[in-house]
């Protein structure tokens, strides 16, 4: 594996952006699950700042990406208006630092650090998950709400399925996943075709982060969303796209150390509180709980199947890659939503 100088790059990067203010210290402050790092940057006389350096995918997506979670974070109102971190911005633009030498293509954006307040305990009281449900409810249509001054996003659920059917016809897909080609064309038409059917041109789409797990965000003593940081999953899509992590983190097991990506926290009693009390504020319709089983089949191809290696370790990539064929993707097929859209009187 090639080493590389991440502080080095980072100090570049920052001398490009400001080169009057010496950096004192670099501290690697990464959760250490996936090609993304990040750093504590300290300056002389004690201000900080947070870089994030990545590799992984598109430099132009990575530049997108943030640049709409900049626009995002600027046009939340009260009580949100703090719950993202602001991004440093040169030249009435977010900074986005690109270094290439020798093969290598790393880039670099730096963030104000942001406050942290409490976190949930790994296994939720039905309180805990009632007054989570209203949050996010409230926190999803203050997201909808600047839906319509959010710059133009070129990553789609779609296009992404997409560039998975043509990995599979290259080399390196075919070589990847050479004992599955066939199983995960299958699992990408479904894909295509339920979400054309379910809610193509007919649910709106708003800004969401996918990757809502309990060491995500944090809350007030009166369990007020706080803050919200990782914001590597982050896109413009349907708004229950993020319910298949708040069902994990309501789930019975609790977050836990060691875990698979079943389907069934998706049809947890605990689940359904968090949904009861998320649908008196922000009303969810029948089509889009009838995709719920297509988002979950959209996070296993996209993020475990096709990105696992770069967001997992390569041992826990490969374990989670086994369990999507022998167990996730069977489990969709047998999946109901009836449940859930009774519970909701849809």
């Amino acid at each position: 594996m090639r080493f590389v100088d991440y502080p080095s790059i980072i100090r570049f990067a920052w001398a490009d952006f400001d080169s009057t203010r010496p950096i004192e210290q670099i501290e690697d402050i990464s959760a250490r699950v996936s090609t993304n790092h990040v750093f504590r940057i300290t300056f002389e006389g004690g201000d900080r700042v947070i870089a994030k350096l990545s590799y992984f995918g598109k430099f132009e997506h990575f530049k997108e990406d943030h640049r709409l979670i900049h626009t995002l974070a600027n046009n939340l109102l009260y009580p949100f208006e703090n719950v993202l971190a602001k991004s440093l911005v040169k030249n009435n633009q977010v900074f986005v630092y690109r270094h290439q030498f020798e093969g290598m293509d790393v880039w670099v954006v730096f963030y104000n650090p942001i406050r942290v307040a409490e976190k949930l305990p790994r296994r939720l009281e039905e309180h805990h998950i009632r007054k989570m449900g209203s949050q996010i409810a409230k926190f999803h249509k203050a997201c909808a709400s600047v839906s319509t001054v959010m710059p133009k996003s070129s990553k789609t659920l779609r296009s992404d399925i997409q560039d998975l059917l043509d990995l599979l016809d290259t080399d390196t897909g075919q070589y990847e996943h050479r004992m599955n080609i066939e199983a995960l064309r299958e699992q990408c038409n479904l894909f295509l075709e339920h979400r054309k059917k379910m809610v193509a041109n007919s649910v709106e789409t708003m800004p969401v982060f996918l990757d809502w797990n309990i060491g995500n965000f944090s809350l007030t003593e009166k369990l007020e969303l706080f803050s919200r940081w990782d914001y590597d999953w982050f896109r413009i899509s349907y708004r229950v796209m993020d319910f298949y992590f708040f069902s994990r983190v309501c789930s019975d097991a609790g977050d836990r150390t060691v875990f698979s990506y079943l389907i069934e926290p998706l049809a947890e009693e605990r689940f359904g509180w968090f949904l009861e009390e998320y649908h008196k504020i922000y009303p969810l319709t029948e089509r889009e709980i009838r995709f719920l089983p297509e988002a979950y089949r959209f996070f296993i191809l996209n993020y475990v199947i096709k990105y696992g290696r770069y967001f997992f370790h390569r041992t826990y990539a490969t374990k989670l890659q086994h369990e999507a064929y022998a167990t996730y993707f069977p489990s969709i097929k047998n999946f109901s939503v009836e449940p859930i859209l009774e519970r909701l009187g849809l």
